[in-house]
């Protein structure tokens, strides 16, 4: 039962908390105004994206705490979930490309980490991990895209 609640806990305080961000940042006329990738999404596609991966990240989390809460790895997947949460306002909060380079690729590099401490240790957490570096990397080239265009 406490390891069911510790991981109820983890997605509910990620899916919450990065609704609350975007809730918080929502994408204006700076971004609508911004010249785009032609493999630019459309905007509708984040929310069902993020909320699913934040599932998968808040399980990752859980998964590390209840092994080791005070390790390297479980750290390190706080460390990268304060700068997910930084990515956003740091790009459309402060309206910067540049900014949100400067946020994304070290979280970029914090989730290759993840999976790579947790490849031996938790294999399941790695590959929970996998979709989100897919995405991020994505994310990443995208925000290179916009800066470089505008």
């Amino acid at each position: 039962m406490k390891k069911l609640l510790i991981h109820l806990l983890f997605i509910l305080l990620v899916v919450g908390l990065g609704a609350l961000i975007g809730v918080s940042n929502v994408p204006g006329t700076w971004y609508q105004s911004l010249a785009k990738p032609p493999f630019n999404p459309p905007n509708w596609i984040f929310g069902p994206v993020w909320t699913a991966l934040y599932v998968l990240i808040g399980i990752a989390g859980a998964r590390a705490w209840l092994t080791a809460p005070a390790s390297a790895r479980t750290q390190l997947w706080f460390g990268q979930m304060a700068l997910n949460f930084l990515w956003t306002p740091a790009f459309f909060g402060a309206e910067s490309t540049l900014l949100g380079l400067v946020v994304i690729l070290p979280l970029l590099v914090a989730i290759l980490a993840f999976i790579r401490i947790s490849w031996t240790t938790d294999r399941i957490g790695a590959l929970l991990f996998v979709p989100y570096a897919l995405w991020v990397g994505f994310a990443t080239l995208l925000n290179l895209s916009l800066f470089l265009l505008n």
